[in-house]
Formats: C-alpha cells, structure tokens, sequence
C-alpha cells in the first residue's frame, strides 16, 4: 500500500466500501464524515451525479483514443475551460495523470524551454524544503522531505532548496497568512549569487505545502519569490496540485494570492478524483517558444499513453460544470471564517501546539511525544475513524484537513467537536 505502515494497517484496518456527498460508508456499515476530501481531490463531494453519468456515457461511446499523433475533441474542448479559468496569460495545457507527472512534465518543460531558446544551459532546479511534488524522480529531487529522498539514491544532480516558511516560534496560531517571514524568499538571492542565475531553469513551490503539514505562505513572500525569479530570468512554478480547484478560493492559489507563475501543476481536483488525470498550464511564451522550425517536427518529446484520456475528459469537463453551476470556487471564501473561527477554537486543548488555516484548509498541530514523532498524530487519525466516524490526515504529529468544498456550517461543527473529542482522548 502507498505511504503506509502496511503492518500496523493489517492490525487495525481502515475500509471504505461507498460514498455520497461528505460521507464516505465503512465496510462495517458506518458513516464516515470526510475531513479530508478524499485524499485532497474530492473538491464537490462524492458520487456527484453530474459527473457519474458523464463517465458512464463516454465508456460507453469512445473508452479510448491513440494520444501520440492521433486525436479526439475532449482534450481540445477542455484545455479552452481551463484557460478560461486559469490566471492570464497561462493559456496552454499539456495532459498528464497525476500531479507527480505533471510536476516531472513541468519540469521538463522548463528545461526544454530554456534549449529552444538557446539558453541550454540553464539546467539548475530550485525546490524548497518541506516541499512535496510527488513521486517520479524530479519530484523527489525538487522536494524537501527526507523520508521520500533518502531511500533512493543521488537524484537528479544541479538541485538546490529554498528554506521552507514553518515558524512556530512567529507564527504560532496566525489566521490565515502569516505575517513573519517574507524575509525568507530573498535566500533566492543567496543561491542566484552561488550557482549564478545563467545556470538556472526554474524554481517550483507550492503555495500551500500540503502533505509538510499545511505550511503557509508569509504575507509577501510569494511576490517577493516572483520578482526575483523575473530579475534573473528564471522559471518559476507552482505546485497547485493541491491547492488548485477552489482549495484556498478561486481557481487557483495564484489567483487568491495575487502571484502569476510561468507554469502550474494540477491533478486532484480536475476530475474531483473520479478518474485520474493532471495538467500542466503554460503561458503562451513558454508555448510559443516551441512552435518553430520544420512543420513536421515534434515540438515537445514527451507525452503519456493516457494523456487526455476520454473518460478523464469527461470527468474533468463535468467537473467544471459543476464548479461553476455551484459556485464552489468561491465557497472556501465564503466558508473560510466560519472555518476558521472553529478550528482555532482548539487552542487551548491538551497537546496543541499550532493552529494553521487558509480557505478550506486547516492543520493542527500536536506535541511530539517522548517516545517518537507522529506516534501522537497516528493515533489521533486512527481513533477519529475508528470512534468519531471522522477522517482526517496526519503527517507526523500533524492533523491535516480539506474537506469537500460542499460543506455547511453544521459539517464544520461535526468535523470540530469530534476532532477536539479525539484530541482529548489521546491526552
């Protein structure tokens, strides 16, 4: 199983037998309220009908389509949504299926962008630490969390990291941003000077780094991050597997903060996690720089077999409909300060450390115990599913939470009261 203590699972499973809305139903008949969307993905709730009934009607009319010189409308009609709703000029999409795809795809984008303008040797890759960006070997690379690097060898050689922005110390329980620590995106400086900015293809953050634990951007410090990657001619990319689709508001966590990257990275929330896919946006430079030389030359070596699937197509283009016939894009905005005001409203409880929101995002974080990290954080996630009916996530001693952008006030109360019940329990 992915990212899981198979053992322990075995011991004490966790199944899920159907879904509906902000429930998910246990294979012992209990109804589970999902805190978590899912795994970050399930962004209009569970079983939409919409959506279910346009899977089963592309099954049925066209299951597959040859992706490599061959051709179908759906990915074409969908790249127009999503350039309708992608901050300007971000007006290209490239198909994958998964954000760790399109976190290697955006990657080497950026590489090959650099080349076709004759500026190859620009190769350097700026990540962050604490940062995740999937599994594939770039994203391990680029990423800053040690257990998914560790393992596995050398990577990817000419890779630097930011510092990550987790300040407890400073920001301790902020609301929303935090205020200290834009400071912190002038070490982009620093590595410029070391590496020089000629060496560099581009820099990849996440806005919100999700699976870190729900560590948020200083107030500033995107711009900053921005501006100096326009300075030096670098690439920069954001991260928004997570928080693209209305995670934070709006379409985009660019959008909601203002910033304007060159690339983005998605997957979860474009087809609602009904069928996998992801999608690299790309501004119109970034694409144009590829439409040169021989008619017949294949621009971009790169692609997948499933890129532009039907059935993803599908579920994406209901997907949006149902974004925008709802308006969930804006309901982190909305439900943002009720969400707020109850997921603070754990300080004070036996362990708490920090409190960390933005949209329909949360984290609480615990206290370690002596014995080992994330101990506390597993128990907390196991009891809350097992005794509360909750699900939550935890990363180390983190409890991590995003639920489905569907929710009501009396859900945030449920999600809250049983969580706090859990926290007290583990005391």
């Amino acid at each position: 199983m992915p990212f899981t203590a198979n053992r322990q699972f075995k011991k004490t499973p966790r199944l899920l037998a159907s879904a509906e809305g902000m429930y998910y139903r246990s294979t012992d008949g209990r109804e589970i309220l999902d805190g978590t969307a899912g795994l970050w993905c399930v962004n209009a709730g569970h079983g939409h009908p919409h959506i279910v009934q346009a899977i089963q009607k592309q099954a049925a009319t066209l299951d597959f389509a040859p992706t490599f010189q061959m051709g179908h409308p759906l990915p074409f009609e969908l790249a127009e949504r999503l350039a309708a709703i992608a901050p300007d000029p971000l007006r290209h999409v490239f198909y994958t299926n998964s954000g760790s795809e399109s976190v290697d795809t955006a990657l080497k984008i950026a590489l090959a962008y650099h080349r076709v303008r004759g500026e190859g040797q620009r190769t350097r890759l700026i990540g962050r630490e604490k940062g995740y960006h999937g599994v594939g070997f770039g994203g391990i690379s680029v990423g800053g969390m040690v257990n998914n690097r560790k393992f596995f060898g050398a990577m990817l050689p000419g890779v630097d990291h930011l510092p990550h922005t987790l300040d407890i110390a400073r920001n301790g329980f902020s609301r929303g941003l935090p205020a200290h620590g834009a400071e912190l995106a002038d070490e982009l400086e620093r590595i410029v000077a070391l590496h020089d900015a000629s060496t560099i293809a581009a820099v990849i953050i996440e806005p919100v780094s999700g699976s870190a634990g729900v560590v948020l951007p200083p107030e500033g410090y995107l711009k900053r991050i921005r501006e100096i990657c326009t300075k030096h001619g670098i690439l920069l990319i954001f991260d928004e597997v997570i928080t693209g689709f209305g995670r934070v508001g709006e379409a985009f966590a660019a959008q909601r903060f203002g910033v304007v990257p060159d690339l983005i990275t998605t997957a979860k929330g474009l087809t609602n996690g009904s069928v996998p896919m992801g999608a690299v946006f790309a501004t119109s430079d970034i694409h144009d720089a590829f439409m040169h030389g021989p008619e017949g030359a294949i621009e971009l070596f790169h692609g997948y077999t499933y890129s532009g699937h039907p059935l993803a197509c599908a579920a994406a283009l209901a997907t949006l409909d149902v974004y925008q016939q709802e308006g969930l894009f804006q309901r982190a905005i909305e439900m943002g300060p009720y969400w707020e005001q109850a997921i603070h409203a754990l300080k004070g409880l036996p362990n708490v450390v920090d409190i960390r929101n933005v949209g329909l995002v949360g984290a609480v974080e615990l206290a370690a115990r002596p014995e080992g990290v994330g101990q506390r954080g597993y128990e907390v996630f196991n009891r809350a599913f097992h005794e509360q009916n909750l699900m939550v996530r935890c990363t180390g001693d983190v409890i991590a939470l995003s639920p489905p952008l569907i929710l009501n006030r009396e859900h945030i109360d449920r999600i809250f009261d049983r969580l706090a019940a859990t926290i007290r329990a583990t005391a």
